[in-house]
């Protein structure tokens, strides 16, 4: 994936190959990026497409003159309401937050509109997951306090059952502890978890693990950003994305080493996102764009602290809490 984050890294590869054909730098930036990023403009999209489509090749997995045997690929949203715990955590963050943001200077809200986000997604996932660092002896339980987890451990238990594997990609590894330490206890066997911290031998030992031995789990944790690239697991049937990330073509990447050249069996993609909640907001809005994204990829998570407050509040606000000022 050349462009993953910014038309600004097309022009650069464009401009290294055909110098002058994009235009200035900052031309290029005021009337084609922003219109492009920031307000979906389909039109400048198209133009954009057919300036540099002369000098790209692509190639895709399920173009049949590339493989014509690929198995399907299913994606299903699974959405997933929020425990009562939640709900109180949630909003009271957002509370807070908004707060502060209102009252902050330019230099300081950027950085609170992007701590608010972090935390609110962490609630997402698990109550324990925002709190074991803001409360040192922070309740340790985790079944039935998260909506999330709670849907994730009925997939687990039915593919367990099926006799088929899973891999389980998260983007934070505090929460990988996490689902760590309840999927070991829940499939009574030790679940691996590859990580940026993992080394390159013991990597290799776990993908081969999971892979080759029919004793292995039938689930492996992955860090998105340490595992979502490189990496064979074709053993697996099922991909789950715990939480989701800002870019698709990110989190299609990390699908693809489940779903792959190599892969004989369907693949199902499970998307887990809270009702009601930012994740909710946010996949809408990726979704609405996605065959945009996957052309020339949006600008991540920095647009949101770009938003005015009357925005920001709407953008994370509990979605029964929407007609309150």
């Amino acid at each position: 994936t050349p462009v993953e984050n910014r038309l600004e890294e097309l022009w650069s590869v464009m401009e290294f190959l055909v110098p002058g054909l994009l235009g200035p730098r900052r031309t290029f930036l005021r009337e084609v990026a922003v219109p492009v990023e920031r307000f979906g403009d389909d039109e400048v999209a198209t133009r954009l497409r057919l300036t540099v489509a002369p000098f790209l090749l692509r190639r895709v997995k399920t173009d049949p003159t590339v493989i014509d045997d690929l198995p399907d690929k299913v994606e299903r949203r699974e959405h997933c309401p929020l425990t009562a715990e939640q709900r109180a955590l949630y909003q009271a963050e957002v509370d807070r937050s908004m707060e502060e943001i209102a009252n902050a200077n330019e230099t300081e809200r950027r950085g609170q509109v992007l701590a608010m986000l972090t935390a609110l997604k962490q609630i997402c996932n698990h109550p324990l997951h925002y709190l074991r660092k803001r409360i040192p002896n922070a309740d340790p339980t985790l079944p039935g306090r998260s909506g999330k987890l709670d849907r994730l451990t009925e997939r687990i238990e039915a593919i367990a059952d099926c006799g088929e594997r899973v891999v389980i990609f998260t983007q934070y590894r505090e929460m990988g502890d996490l689902l760590q330490r309840h999927l070991g206890e829940l499939l009574d066997a030790e679940v691996p978890f590859l990580h940026g911290g993992t080394p390159i031998q013991a990597r290799d030992a776990m993908v081969q693990h999971f892979q080759e031995d029919p004793r292995a789990a039938p689930a492996l944790l992955v860090s998105l950003r340490a595992g979502g690239t490189g990496l064979n697991l074709t053993r697996a049937t099922h991909v789950v994305h715990y939480d989701r990330w800002w870019n698709p073509a990110v989190e299609d990447q990390a699908t693809d080493r489940a779903y792959r050249i190599g892969q004989r069996r369907a693949v199902l993609v499970h998307k887990l996102v809270c009702e009601g909640t930012l994740e909710e907001r946010i996949d809408q809005l990726l979704e609405e764009k996605r065959e945009l994204f996957r052309a020339v990829v949006g600008s991540g998570e920095r647009w949101v602290a770009e938003l005015d407050d009357a925005q920001l509040r709407a953008l994370v606000m509990l979605a029964g809490d929407r007609g309150n000022p």
